[in-house]
């Protein structure tokens, strides 16, 4: 007499025909869900935009779209590179760019580390609401306080009896750009590192008080080393946005004075190409932009990987 299967048991142990990509999907179907919007959002305004790219090589006109417009090959890119004004303006990119490395890049991680060796947690939480509120003020606004903080009619200067306003002087305008800017990111940017510290665990740091460590020494051989990781990482996509200087705030606070020393590539590329209807001279520099920000940011990852074991990827 044979026994009897029981059916159900029976589909159980048949093995699912189902692909392991589908099975993945249905396991983690919640965090797909809860990811959908962002990866929506990169389709729609980081992917799909790239299209527009082919306007460099065209001769775009709005009237015919970008299937109707001329093709032209390189024009527009031999036209760029044989403006002058291009050259200057990429120049004081870059010097900008590496003015905001050195002075403003270093200036979150002092702050954290500052704030971090702040025990009293009300003096501590208005610190950093007084650092954190400029990075959500507008570059408008900021740029009528500073207009009328240097005026020399009725501002500081005013006071101080000095007759030429920094904003007007191409010596002095660099420096106040990145003076600013630090006002204004500085404190936003210590969230990060602030996060990072927090992960550290303490007993690292009792064991460096036992053996008699400073509080400097204690930052220099624990703090510093354990948020090494986050430091090279945010250095590494920094370089990524070298030819990036921040449009908004050079659009709002330069003038034609200072045109010789603030006049980047972001505001070149608005002045020639934006405003006179040059969309494909334009679309040439920003995809000029982009190239150079991926070579710097594959650049600096691969040397990040080889001296400190740190990188994006």
């Amino acid at each position: 007499m044979g026994l009897s299967v029981n059916p159900a048991a029976k589909a159980a142990r048949k093995p699912s025909a189902l692909p392991n990509w589908i099975k993945r999907v249905r396991k983690h179907k919640h965090y797909l869900i809860l990811l959908a919007p962002g990866i929506i959002y990169l389709l729609l305004f980081n992917y799909w935009p790239m299209f527009g790219i082919t306007i460099a090589f065209k001769d775009f006109k709005l009237s015919e779209g970008i299937f109707g417009s001329d093709w032209a090959g390189l024009k527009w890119f031999r036209i760029l590179f044989d403006s002058p004004d291009f050259w200057v303006a990429l120049r004081n990119t870059l010097i900008i760019s590496l003015y905001k490395l050195v002075f403003n890049f270093p200036a979150p991680i002092m702050l954290a580390l500052l704030l971090n060796e702040v025990f009293h947690s009300g003096f501590k939480r208005i610190i950093q609401t007084i650092v954190y509120f400029p990075h959500f003020v507008s570059w408008v606004i900021l740029g009528g306080i500073l207009f009328s903080l240097f005026s020399t009619d009725s501002g500081l200067l005013e006071f101080l009896g000095i007759s030429t306003s920094p904003l007007m002087d191409p010596g002095s305008f660099r420096s106040l750009l990145v003076a600013s800017d630090v006002w204004k990111e500085v404190g936003w940017g210590t969230i990060i590192y602030l996060a990072a510290i927090t992960g550290i665990s303490p007993d690292l740091y009792d064991a460096g008080r036992m053996d008699g460590a400073s509080r400097f020494q204690l930052i220099w051989h624990i703090t510093l080393p354990s948020i090494a990781g986050t430091i090279v990482v945010l250095l590494i996509l920094r370089t990524g946005h070298i030819l990036n200087v921040g449009f908004d705030q050079i659009f709002v606070l330069y003038n034609p004075l200072v045109y010789s020393v603030a006049d980047v590539l972001e505001t070149y590329v608005y002045r020639v190409g934006i405003s006179m209807g040059r969309f494909s001279f334009a679309t040439a520099a920003g995809m000029f932009q982009s190239v150079i920000g991926l070579v710097m940011l594959l650049i600096t990852n691969q040397i990040s990987k080889r001296l400190t074991g740190h990188g994006i990827w």
